[in-house]
């Protein structure tokens, strides 16, 4: 059994799930990670469509919103005895008021990040946190500068497959770090969960993260 330390204490790697994420994301579930919890995975399916007239900030809390309800539903049909708290999220990626959702395809990969390149786009993030009946969303706002990318270099990095599952066709935490110029925001919430936030709305709950509950016990 592998262990890590914090404050000189030993955590057991293998524990019992504390918290259910669902997201099939693998860097919403990293993150959640990196605060010690031990997320259940349970991703939700839910239809994507963006409202006629829809502001992308409100679609981005639209999202979070109906994922939440949707995974409390197959909690209860899968896991009716568990209740832990909920974490849905949505993130998005918008230039110009359009919004920029993962790629379809390679050459749609390559098109979105011309429109990026070399220019300031938004990002954001809503998250929503289920628990004890309740539900609660907030909206994390981003800014990010993409400095000029090569018609080269974009085709490099599409080969990399990097791109396809990630809004906006990037991921900041993988090879398109090397062209961001400038984040004004926060860079867990670009990366899919803003953490603070996050942790805020479980605070509003009454409910304390692993590292907390260890620095106080």
């Amino acid at each position: 059994m592998s262990m890590v330390t914090v404050n000189n204490k030993f955590i057991s790697n293998k524990r019992s799930h504390d918290i259910v994420l669902a997201s099939a994301s693998p860097r919403r579930a990293k993150l959640l990670e990196q605060l010690n919890w031990c997320p259940k995975i349970s991703a939700v399916d839910i239809d994507e469509s963006v409202h006629a007239g829809e502001m992308a900030t409100d679609y981005c809390l639209r999202m979070a919103e109906e994922k939440s309800i949707e995974a409390q539903k197959n909690m209860q049909t899968s896991f009716p005895s568990i209740s832990l708290p909920i974490i849905t999220a949505d993130t998005i990626v918008v230039i110009d008021d359009q919004i920029l959702g993962k790629p379809i395809d390679k050459e749609d990969a390559v098109l979105t990040l011309v429109k990026l390149s070399g220019r300031e786009h938004q990002v954001y993030s809503a998250v929503s946190v289920w628990h004890a009946g309740q539900c609660k969303t907030i909206l994390s706002t981003n800014a990010v500068k993409m400095s000029d990318i090569s018609e080269a270099q974009m085709m490099a990095y599409v080969a990399t497959g990097e791109p396809m599952d990630k809004a906006g066709a990037y991921g900041i935490q993988g090879y398109a770090a090397m062209w961001i110029e400038l984040i004004n925001g926060s860079y867990s919430s670009i990366m899919g969960l803003p953490l603070f936030e996050t942790t805020a709305l479980l605070h509003e709950m009454g409910i304390m993260s692993p590292l907390e509950l260890l620095k106080d016990s």
